[in-house]
């Protein structure tokens, strides 16, 4: 009996022993477990920004990594600059308010270009002629290989007087840099060394 009753000691030892082992495994588990979902949900969290609209409701956008927008940023930049750059009206109101938006955008290289065509009495003819100048940028080839970036833009003006319409052909080019973002220069890029490589008269149609 003394002999049955030690065995059954050792048995039920060993079982307590496994159990616990058991027990300890599945506490280990549930324990690595939670701490990696807490991590996936804290980095889940981090995609997410909250804001505020006008103070009356609170809308929820994801996050995404800055350089995957860069360059859609990039040519929405140029093609910015170039709309208010060339888009001209006789207003001399508007001229001056369009050029002075644009020149956010970019370096005193496109200030050389105002103050030419300035000089040589340009915005003057177009209020005088009542015409109106407008732009169609066609494409923005941007090369992101190496800093500071190249930008060539391939766009296509109309200029509108009351006896005819001239359509010119305007490629420029122009490096881009990474800049400070504000209101108005919501990218956060400065176009520096702007060139005009090309503005040629297409065709002229009647009106």
């Amino acid at each position: 009996m003394e002999f049955k009753s030690l065995k059954n000691i050792e048995t039920s030892f060993r079982q307590i022993r496994f159990f616990a082992l058991v027990f300890l495994c599945l506490c280990a588990g549930i324990t690595i477990y939670s701490v990696w979902n807490a991590f996936s949900y804290a980095e889940a969290q981090r995609q997410k920004i909250y804001v505020l609209d006008q103070g009356k409701s609170l809308m929820l956008a994801l996050s995404q990594d800055m350089d995957q927008n860069r360059p859609v940023e990039a040519r929405d930049h140029v093609t910015r600059f170039h709309e208010l750059f060339f888009t001209l009206s006789p207003d001399r109101e508007a001229i001056e308010s369009n050029i002075t938006r644009a020149l956010f955008l970019a370096d005193r290289s496109a200030y050389g270009y105002y103050q030419d065509m300035q000089e040589k009495g340009y915005f003057n003819r177009v209020v005088a002629g009542n015409i109106q100048q407008v732009i169609q940028v066609d494409s923005v080839a941007c090369n992101f290989a190496s800093y500071p970036y190249t930008a060539v833009t391939y766009a296509r003006q109309r200029i509108i007087r009351s006896s005819n319409v001239t359509e010119r052909s305007l490629v420029t080019r122009c490096n881009l840099i990474n800049s400070v973002r504000s209101d108005n220069n919501p990218h956060g890029f400065t176009i520096e060394k702007f060139e005009i490589l090309e503005n040629k008269d297409i065709r002229v149609l009647d009106r």
